[in-house]
């Protein structure tokens, strides 16, 4: 008598490393998901619009308060990187789109005013942004400018007694068409370094437009930013943020986030291309008793495989303050390339109907290009890695 299909993507049950506690709540979580949030998913994307209650919905999941516990209106027990991580995953499996609208106002907003605002700036904000009745964005990238802003960022800030004014233009920005706090980087005239302010819907001077026709994490509302004598005041200017050295930080930490949501995509391209195996009939039997389809099927899992394997690794360095800049960087250059390999290979599988969105895999074989793309690109990544390696730059 055969033994049953083994037909999880945690081949090596990575997710047992997790304590009872955790294991349940990422039950919890998953259901949630399965249940409350992914059903929205196809539909929205496909007509490339936010859902505008998505974040009311994702507020009882309790992950903004989870990351950070001490500005919660409820207690809450914190996560640990390794949960954190796994909450990732299944977000990811759920929609990329919702997983990075979610990430760009948990990682990116709220790090930023976290890593890079006071205690007064925090006990302002954070409260509302964790249980999500204010929503953050996060203005770095512009549109001369990606990689390159660290020395050579053009949106300017100008000192002008209490307040600072702003000028500029930032592309990319996630959420920024509905969010009430928009963090937003800037080059101080004065002294030529990078500071950060949180510009409040409504400012004067401050306009956002959505990104239209992507191909991929069309849900996402991407914006381009523009900023004409925008006036800030001081209170609103991160008090901690005084170069790109301490933006650095942040991203770092996203940086990690990345490579864990890389995962997550990776592995809900294998399940979906695994059950789609086990179903589909062709000369007289499943198509996953075919060689070449188990072939596919096996690279899948083991790129799945080596993925967790390092994200979880990663995590755990991170759990003990451990520097991880340059770790953080190999896993997103890595699991990003073999995520994009991965849903290639799921996409490969399902023949004509893997550009169908009916099917899925078209989904995240598009939104694997964007979460390839972002946090920095393989190369820089690659770089990153390379000066901690060598000890010398190669950065111009």
């Amino acid at each position: 008598m055969s033994k049953p299909a083994n037909t999880t993507s945690d081949f090596l049950d990575y997710a047992s490393l997790l304590s009872p506690e955790e294991q349940s709540e990422l039950k919890r979580i998953r259901e949630y998901l399965a249940t409350e949030i992914k059903p929205l998913a196809e539909k929205a994307w496909d007509a490339s619009e936010f859902p505008k209650d998505l974040f009311k919905k994702l507020a009882p999941l309790g992950t903004a308060a989870g990351s950070y516990p001490e500005y919660s209106r409820v207690q809450v027990t914190p996560h640990s990187e390794l949960l954190a991580g796994f909450i990732r995953i299944e977000m990811n499996k759920t929609d990329p789109s919702f997983a990075v609208a979610a990430g760009v106002h948990t990682g990116l907003a709220m790090g930023s005013v976290a890593g890079g605002g006071d205690e007064e700036q925090r006990q302002r904000w954070l409260p509302d942004m964790v249980d999500m009745s204010l929503i953050g964005a996060f203005g770095l990238t512009e549109p001369e400018g990606g990689s390159d802003v660290s020395g050579g960022m053009r949106t300017t800030a100008t000192r002008d007694g209490d307040e600072w004014v702003l000028n500029g233009a930032k592309r990319w920005i996630g959420n920024a068409t509905f969010a009430d706090l928009v963090v937003v980087y800037a080059r101080d005239t004065a002294d030529d370094q990078v500071k950060a302010f949180v510009v409040e819907k409504g400012t004067e001077g401050f306009h956002a437009e959505k990104i239209q026709g992507k191909i991929s994490l069309r849900t996402v509302e991407n914006a381009d930013l523009t900023l004409t004598n925008v006036r800030v005041p001081e209170k609103n200017r991160l008090q901690n943020i005084n170069g790109f050295r301490d933006v650095a930080k942040i991203l770092r930490d996203t940086r990690g986030d990345v490579a864990w949501q890389a995962t997550g995509v990776a592995m809900r391209a294998y399940e979906v291309a695994r059950e789609y195996a086990t179903t589909r009939v062709q000369f007289g039997k499943p198509i996953g008793g075919f060689q070449m389809i188990q072939d596919l099927l096996v690279k899948m899992l083991s790129n799945v495989t080596a993925m967790l394997g390092m994200v979880i690794r990663l995590g755990q360095l991170a759990e003990n303050k451990e520097d991880t800049s340059a770790q953080a960087a190999l896993a997103k250059a890595f699991c990003t390339t073999r995520m994009r390999e991965t849903v290639a290979w799921g996409r490969e599988l399902f023949g004509g109907n893997g550009i169908v969105l009916e099917y899925e895999i078209a989904k995240l074989f598009a939104d694997a290009e964007a979460i390839y793309s972002f946090e920095g690109s393989r190369e820089m990544n690659t770089l990153i890695v390379g000066k901690n390696i060598t000890g010398l730059s190669a950065f111009a």
